[in-house]
């Protein structure tokens, strides 16, 4: 997966705006609009660009409580960790996981409607699943900043 210093630009603009035509995105990036939108084409079929996403806000969706969750498992194995992905990957309520290092196995971005409808989720989730050792949930007061944007660092030309 390689890119140039336009694919950069193009990245940086649909980053901030993904809804932009490709007429706009080819003015700012100095290319036609067919130009553009084959280089677009190519850089998801790269897999560069992974997703044209939307940020939803949690509570104007009711949703409100945002928790952050350490998960420990009681064994790293693979198969163990394979299947908590698979779990991770299969619920709605779990917004963003990522498989970590240092004292937890995994972060979760889980939200919720209600403080008890998390309970439940955590009963099902983490409680009736016996390869979880622990986990810890650090409620979201504010959420200070959303975003997926990536800094693109513009290759050198050789």
């Amino acid at each position: 997966m390689q890119y140039d210093r336009i694919d950069a630009r193009i990245l940086e603009i649909v980053q901030k705006n993904n809804r932009l035509t490709s007429e706009t995105i080819g003015e700012l990036a100095g290319l036609s609009a067919t130009a553009c939108q084959r280089r677009l084409k190519r850089l998801r079929c790269e897999g560069i660009i992974e997703l044209d996403v939307s940020i939803v806000s949690p509570k104007a969706v009711g949703r409100p409580i945002q928790m952050l969750v350490l998960v420990t498992l009681e064994r790293e194995r693979s198969d163990i960790i394979d299947k908590f992905k698979k779990a991770i990957k299969s619920s709605v309520d779990v917004v963003n996981g990522f498989y970590v290092t240092g004292e937890a196995d995994f972060v979760l971005y889980i939200t919720a409607r209600t403080m008890e409808d998390y309970e439940q989720f955590t009963r099902r989730f983490f409680y009736e699943n016996a390869d979880i050792k622990g986990f810890k949930t650090m409620v979201i007061m504010d959420r200070v900043k959303a975003g997926f944007a990536i800094p693109i660092d513009v290759p050198t030309e050789d």
